[in-house]
């Protein structure tokens, strides 16, 4: 099974703007949490963060302006349940994800910078993941941090049809200013919400916040049959 559900109908209609949360006032100190909510389904991010439009400028949009912008192969996709086609349940804040289709990672890049840590929620059911933190644009420069995602629970909780799910929350502090982060791990085998910048511990509300974020070796490993859901038609290349 693979991250996606095939589509039997076109998505359109109005889209609400993206939700980001920052919490606190100060640049050095904020948290700052990106939900994907407000973009389309099979949508590449781009610039949706940096206040564009998703898609190169043909999506979405414009989304909050947060100074953070996606590399071309880092993708929305939305809960089958919500009217996408994303193989996914459970997601901490419903229904849109982040995965990739392409390349060995997918990358995000915030050129102000952030400190003091790094947290999200991820669910990857058959292969594990990798999270590289970097101080550099465009995953240069040097490692703040490196998180292996092991595989996680296979339960269908709390969405039974939603083959990815739960979502489990993780996190790292580090040392210095990280400027990009990689999310890696095998394409449509793994998915991403509430990217959290500025703490270890990912979420918008204090409930979220209190809960123990596992250490990469606590997490329970569970082998998986295939993924996600049938075969999909590839998404067509906007014009």
């Amino acid at each position: 099974m693979t991250m996606r559900t095939r589509i039997t109908r076109s998505i359109g209609g109005a889209v609400a703007l993206g939700l980001a949360v920052i919490i606190a006032a100060s640049p050095a100190a904020a948290v700052t949490v990106l939900t994907f909510e407000g973009l389309q389904n099979l949508e590449s991010i781009g610039g949706f963060y940096n206040g564009e439009q998703a898609d190169g400028g043909l999506g979405s949009g414009p989304g909050p302006n947060f100074g953070i912008t996606f590399s071309r192969n880092a993708l929305s996709i939305i809960d089958s349940d919500a009217g996408g086609s994303g193989n996914i349940g459970g997601e901490p804040s419903p229904s849109t994800v982040l995965f990739f289709l392409s390349g060995a990672a997918a990358t995000m890049n915030v050129p102000a910078g952030f400190d003091t840590g790094f947290s999200f929620y991820y669910s990857a059911v058959n292969v594990p993941g990798l999270i590289n933190v970097w101080d550099g644009l465009d995953s240069t420069g040097n490692l703040l941090a490196s998180l292996v995602l092991p595989v996680t629970p296979l339960s269908g909780a709390p969405d039974p049809t939603g083959a990815y799910s739960p979502f489990v929350p993780i996190g790292v502090s580090f040392d210095g200013i990280a400027h990009s982060v990689d999310f890696g791990g095998t394409v449509d085998q793994i998915a991403f919400d509430d990217i959290t910048l500025g703490a270890a511990t990912p979420g918008l509300d204090l409930a979220v916040a209190e809960r123990a974020v596992p250490e990469p070796g606590s997490l329970i490993l569970l082998a998986a049959g295939a993924l996600g859901a049938h075969a999909l038609r590839r998404r067509g290349r906007r014009r």
